[in-house]
């Protein structure tokens, strides 16, 4: 079941989330892929991440240097509907990864109005949503993002911190705000099986969040080599262009090897 807002809030979200339907505010218009999140033990999927994309299926640049300040709070807003929307149609069982710009969020039980409301308007539950915040976010302080991250958990969503390792370190988040998910930046992937310094700084990371009880995501793998060498050392969820390109506006199937 989704979360329930009182009758103000649903009055005025409900026409908001019609408008964020439309993309009112916005001077261009987007929808999504979605590349699955595999489980090697289980061999399933176990969510989709929702990536935004052009209606000609232009990728995530094209759209993303189209945001600015002055339409970043309308672009969030918009992203998380149409994500909700489309996920639902595409009937979608797994948990659903947006990235959200904690920029753009001024108060978390403010702006999460209209997320709730198309979770309602659309039956969507949100007890599958997984907000995404990248590690590369640095225009937005360390108590903000505490904030944004304790009030959405306490709402009742997960939280996964995106690009870990990307550059910009908020270790201080994964300590204070316990987020479900750490997602390993494709740079610490690539060639991991041939780079000591980038299997040194993984096998840290991974017993460091095994006893923070933080699950490990390792995204962007896209060869065999990097995949045998991540799962002999302990990974279990995976992203990336081994086991699925993005699909336009579907939900693709996964291969997962052996």
């Amino acid at each position: 079941m989704s979360m329930k807002l009182d009758q103000d809030q649903e009055l005025f979200t409900a026409a908001d989330c019609d408008h964020c339907i439309c993309g009112a505010g916005l001077d261009f218009d987007f929808t999504f892929a979605f590349q699955p999140i595999v489980d090697i033990e289980t061999r399933t999927v176990i969510a989709q991440e929702a990536l935004v994309r052009g209606l000609k299926g232009e990728g995530a640049g094209f759209i993303l240097g189209q945001v600015g300040k002055r339409n970043m709070y309308r672009f969030d807003q918009v992203c998380r509907v149409k994500a909700v929307k489309l996920a639902s149609e595409l009937n979608l069982q797994e948990l659903l990864c947006i990235n959200f710009m904690p920029y753009a969020v001024y108060e978390a039980a403010t702006c999460i109005r209209t997320t709730l409301a198309a979770a309602e308007k659309y039956n969507f539950d949100t007890r599958k949503l997984v907000f995404e915040l990248s590690e590369m976010e640095n225009l937005t302080s360390t108590d903000h993002l505490r904030s944004i991250m304790t009030a959405y958990q306490e709402m009742g969503f997960s939280i996964a911190l995106d690009d870990f390792g990307a550059g910009y370190s908020r270790l201080n988040l994964l300590i204070e705000t316990q987020p479900r998910f750490l997602k390993l930046d494709m740079a610490l992937i690539r060639d991991v099986h041939t780079c000591y310094k980038k299997q040194a700084l993984i096998e840290g990371t991974c017993l460091s969040m095994k006893k923070l009880g933080i699950e490990v995501i390792a995204e962007g793998v896209e060869t065999l080599e990097e995949f045998y060498w991540l799962r002999d050392h302990g990974i279990r969820y995976y992203q990336g262009y081994l086991f699925a390109k993005p699909g336009f506006q579907t939900l693709p199937e996964p291969y997962i090897p052996d």
